[in-house]
């Protein structure tokens, strides 16, 4: 099966000089016109654009330096070769069509040889670019693929210790992007939340209780409330899952910018308080990372809310109190605040992921 032939657009309010051009290139390609730069504009912009444009300088309304600047600017189009084709034959000419953002600069009256050699060099650096692109896209695939096995691979590992983790974590991770979804469309946090960095806090919020796995099975098993020594020990899985991903990150030899950061930054910080009364720390107000104090408030909720050998679940109106009343000094406002504002969702995650019915029934009442 051939190939299909490259596309060229040749942009000229003179159907004589489109005549030419068509007559020179109609053999080897698949060539369309336009008369006018809005016309080239709309065609380069379509769902079939041209693989290369041969635009004219002198127009009336748009010249086209304009076009040229305009197909620059658009995302869709500025990946399209564009080679001014004019009499205007002057250094001063050729440098403005260079600036605009043309590749290349023909001359009226125009050499088919020439015009032939030129269009094949063009289209064959454009083949070329199209196919690293293409491998650029497929290795950034790759990569993604790749980080996000790694954070479900070190999740699993606390899902092998610890017999709550799994329903929590599905919850957690649901909750986080709730919240940062509702502060991301408030605008809230421009320095530190966008739509890259909540993606990243959402993948990584399976690893914020990674830590446990260092933590003894007499401690993290235990069938009751832990005494005040056990807790402290238990408070130490913030530190053992800081270190196991600083660890993962120097193995992968991503230290700078880490994939992992936010990862990292969940598991230390998520049991911070705003008013600086938290562990491991002690840290205090914007000092904890966004994403820790994201954490601290649904890993809260998913705590009241859901059974433990040691308690009943917290109906949802209580939870949302709960948290309201911590407002400023467990939690940061913000945070609070979003949560508030979206808390039935918080509830309608949890009943969709909920592990037992006596859970469901606390959270329907």
């Amino acid at each position: 099966m051939s190939r299909p032939r490259q596309r060229i657009l040749v942009v000229d309010d003179m159907p004589s000089n489109i005549n030419v051009l068509n007559l020179i290139l109609k053999d080897d390609y698949a060539v369309s016109a336009a008369r006018s730069g809005p016309d080239a504009l709309r065609i380069a912009g379509s769902e079939t654009p041209p693989d290369l444009i041969l635009l004219d300088v002198m127009m009336p309304g748009m010249d086209g330096y304009e076009v040229c600047r305009r197909l620059k600017a658009d995302p869709s189009t500025r990946g399209i070769p564009v080679l001014f084709v004019t009499a205007m034959a002057d250094n001063e000419d050729e440098t403005r069509g260079l600036e605009a953002g043309g590749v290349d600069y023909l001359t009226k009256p125009v050499s088919p040889p020439v015009v032939l050699a030129r269009v094949r060099n063009h289209m064959q650096l454009k083949l070329h670019q199209n196919h690293l692109e293409l491998l650029v896209a497929q290795r950034t695939r790759e990569l993604a693929i790749t980080q996000e096995v790694t954070i479900q691979s070190l999740a699993s590992l606390a899902e092998t210790r610890d017999n709550e983790t799994g329903g929590h974590i599905m919850r957690t991770q649901r909750y986080v992007e709730a919240l940062g979804r509702h502060l991301l469309s408030l605008g809230e946090f421009p320095g530190e939340l966008s739509e890259e960095s909540l993606s990243w806090i959402h993948k990584s919020a399976p690893l914020h209780d990674i830590g446990k796995v260092g933590v003894p099975d007499a401690i993290l098993l235990k069938p009751g409330k832990l005494t005040p020594d056990e807790f402290e020990t238990m408070k130490l899985h913030t530190v053992y899952g800081k270190e196991a991903i600083s660890r993962a990150e120097k193995l992968l030899g991503t230290t700078e910018n880490s994939f992992l950061a936010h990862a990292r930054d969940i598991a230390y910080s998520h049991h911070e308080r705003w008013d600086g009364k938290g562990y491991p720390r002690g840290l205090s107000g914007p000092d904890i990372p966004l994403c820790g104090r994201l954490m601290a408030v649904a890993d809260v909720y998913d705590a009241l809310v859901s059974k433990r050998v040691y308690k009943s679940p917290v109906p949802h109106h209580k939870a949302v109190s709960i948290i309201a009343e911590g407002r400023g000094t467990q939690f940061d406002p913000q945070v609070a605040d979003a949560f508030l504002a979206i808390s039935e969702t918080f509830r309608e995650i949890a009943l969709a992921f909920a592990d037992f019915e006596e859970e469901r029934q606390a959270l329907s009442t």
